[in-house]
């Protein structure tokens, strides 16, 4: 032991033992202001300097407060977590003004925001080679960020990976000027330099730069072209009066019970629509046997491979979240506000319709496409 303001112990009585040398000593303490979900409070932090093996001293520095640290992590995650909710930075300040007694500002928010960018860098480059990976689901949507102190459209592009247990994942997020094969390539050869296993099948929304730059990684998966966008393509094509009659072919056709049925009634929407309004016809037919792709697989998983609803609603929820903002301040804010939103759990996803026979392999054989 050693008496107070003693800096070297003393053996205890009867002790023959030297004492054990000392490492270091206390020499006061210092106030610091912590902000928690309890409010603002003054903690005294012990101070000490250590013995170094050169015969000095160090300051000692705590490894629970560290060093220039005014908030706790459960703080800093509240104050996160209504950023992803949907709120901006100022509503965010107002919102927990009376939790926090007024000390958190838009610069706050702005600053606490800021840090999830080092787990955003990391989820970026983390290695895919351990997914079991056996669909992908591609797609892209437009939002406005500020460019140049201007408003302008970017593309997020954004591919979802489904496990082979049926578990739908986020795999990449990048913010593009386009959906052009050049832009798209660079997603897909980002997730393959990473590792990520060759699919064994493609879920897309039809883009054309999409489509050829899958052509040159993967030629020859598989791949579906998303019912729901050709059904508004085929409305495109079309005057207002038709398009009710338009679309309730078209669900007839897509949502038969089996192969067979589907195969017989686009023969008769290819017929009907031919002497009827030629466009829709041939802007089905341009689709080709990949708008059918999923009847080669079980018809319990039809219903998750038909679309890409899967990403279009997280592109919904993402949309919602970000309505308040208008503008976002970059373009990588935007994807990296699109991550967040999973990363943090205020969206979820669930498996796959007919996650139990994904193992099943797709049939070889195309959907018959004479008219």
């Amino acid at each position: 032991m050693r008496s107070r303001y003693c800096r070297r112990a003393k053996p205890s009585r009867g002790d023959a033992q030297a004492a054990p040398p000392v490492t270091g000593h206390r020499h006061g303490h210092r106030s610091r202001s912590l902000l928690g979900t309890f409010g603002k409070v003054e903690i005294a932090v012990p101070r000490a300097r250590l013995n170094t093996p050169d015969g000095k001293t160090s300051e000692w520095k705590s490894r629970a407060l560290r060093a220039y640290q005014r908030r706790t992590l459960a703080a800093d995650a509240l104050i996160a977590s209504c950023y992803l909710a949907g709120t901006n930075t100022r509503r965010v300040r107002r919102a927990l003004g009376a939790l926090f007694g007024g000390a958190v500002g838009k610069d706050t928010v702005s600053r606490v925001w800021r840090k999830v960018k080092s787990d955003w860098d990391a989820w970026n480059a983390r290695a895919l080679a351990e997914e079991p990976i056996v669909r992908l689901i591609l797609d892209g949507t437009v939002v406005r960020v500020r460019l140049d102190r201007k408003a302008t459209a970017v593309s997020l592009l954004v591919v979802i990976g489904v496990r082979a247990d049926g578990q739908k994942v986020l795999l990449a997020v990048k913010a593009m000027g386009g959906e052009s094969t050049e832009a798209w390539r660079a997603v897909l050869d980002d997730l393959i330099r990473r590792g990520l296993r060759r699919p064994e099948f493609l879920i897309v929304d039809g883009a054309p730069g999409l489509e050829a730059a899958i052509a040159a990684v993967w030629d020859g998966v598989p791949v579906q072209r998303c019912t729901v966008h050709k059904h508004r393509n085929l409305l495109a094509h079309a005057p207002e009066r038709l398009r009710e009659e338009i679309t309730a072919d078209y669900n007839d056709m897509i949502y038969a019970a089996t192969r067979e049925e589907i195969e017989k009634r686009r023969k008769a929407f290819i017929r009907k629509w031919r002497l009827k309004h030629r466009a829709v016809a041939d802007s089905l037919a341009e689709a080709g046997d990949r708008l059918f792709t999923f009847t080669r697989l079980p018809p319990s998983q039809w219903r998750s491979v038909r679309t890409t609803n899967a990403i279009e609603r997280l592109h919904e929820e993402f949309k919602r979240r970000i309505k308040t903002q208008t503008v976002l301040p970059s373009a990588d804010t935007a994807a990296m506000l699109f991550w967040a939103l999973l990363a943090s759990g205020q969206i979820n996803m669930r498996k796959v319709d007919g996650w139990q026979t994904l193992a099943t392999k797709p049939i070889d054989q195309p959907i018959d496409l004479a008219a």
